[in-house]
């Protein structure tokens, strides 16, 4: 019976592949009101971000909700005909809100450059979330001629040559978004992501603690710092240094108690150390907070497996 039992334990292991982390979700919120401080209602907002843009309205009340965004630096818009449009640039992370409110004048419109990088970043995503990265980097590589200081276009360039696992280039514009915005912290998680691809893992892991060291001091919040955290424990788990990966994993859930893949990677890295009350109470935890994910499915018909193979 303790064959068969350890037989399905391990062939869980094998089922449950180490897959790339997922992108954590995140909202962000606002206020729209005219110079008069009155509600400005069914203004549009536009929201454009290195992963992914969206696009919703404001209420009668001139509130707006946008949730299930990536973590990130994002551009958002208000704009209503004969009221105004307005521009500013928030970070989302995990756990806390982003805010963003608006008012909107007839002379507060976007600058011509920030109009540019606008389209010009909203056609690039557009194609990324599409998968049409040759236009993407086309694109983009027709705005940083025009506009050279653009840090988020060279950034959404490494994410396009990424893509296509073409790392030097991806590399080298990740560098050119870090110079030119070196507090920024996505561009040292892509620039992990390349060097962890390569199997790099020593460059990765540097560049994931920097990632993880400027989310705690630019107002990153816990849940940016946690994703860095969790990210740190990608790139040691990849290496195979499990009890260090398995240190970050426990650090992430910390600081992050609803951060469902960190559970799970948690339980599958204590399960590869034979550790199997650790990998029991983590994969039980990620089942609670993710029911639904894709890998619930696989991790539910081990819970049984696990739990008689504990110590008596």
């Amino acid at each position: 019976m303790r064959t068969n039992l350890y037989r399905g334990v391990l062939a869980l292991v094998v089922a449950l592949v180490f897959s790339a982390p997922a992108f954590a979700q995140g909202i962000v919120k606002g206020k729209v009101t005219d110079d008069k401080g009155q509600p400005v209602a069914d203004a549009k907002i536009t929201i454009t971000g290195a992963a992914r843009n969206a696009e919703t309205k404001t209420n009668n009340k001139g509130e707006f909700v946008q949730v299930g965004l990536q973590s990130g630096e994002y551009t958002i818009i208000a704009s209503k005909d004969k009221v105004g449009q307005q521009a500013t640039k928030v970070r989302v992370t995990q756990g806390v809100p982003a805010e963003a409110n608006f008012t909107l004048t007839q002379t507060s419109g976007l600058s011509p450059e920030q109009k540019a990088v606008q389209e010009a970043a909203g056609a690039a995503i557009e194609a990324l979330r599409a998968g049409r990265d040759d236009e993407a980097i086309a694109k983009l590589n027709e705005v940083v001629v025009k506009i050279p200081n653009c840090s988020d276009c060279y950034y959404n360039l490494g994410i396009a040559y990424t893509h296509k696992q073409q790392w030097p280039e991806a590399e080298e514009a990740l560098k050119k978004a870090i110079e030119l915005k070196p507090a920024n912290p996505d561009p040292y998680n892509g620039l992990a992501n390349v060097y962890n691809a390569q199997k790099k893992f020593d460059d990765a892991l540097a560049m994931n603690q920097k990632a993880s060291e400027l989310s705690a001091t630019t107002g990153g919040g816990g849940g940016g710092n946690a994703e860095s955290i969790y990210n740190q424990g990608v790139v040691l788990f990849n290496a195979g240094k499990y009890p260090e990966a398995k240190v970050q994993f426990e650090a992430a859930t910390k600081a992050d108690p609803n951060n469902a893949n960190a559970f799970y990677q948690l339980g599958m890295t204590s399960l590869n150390l034979g550790q199997i009350p650790d990998a029991l109470a983590a994969l039980q935890t990620f089942l609670k907070l993710a029911p639904n994910d894709p890998k619930a499915a696989q991790v539910q018909p081990s819970i049984p497996a696990l739990q008689q193979m504990l110590p008596k």
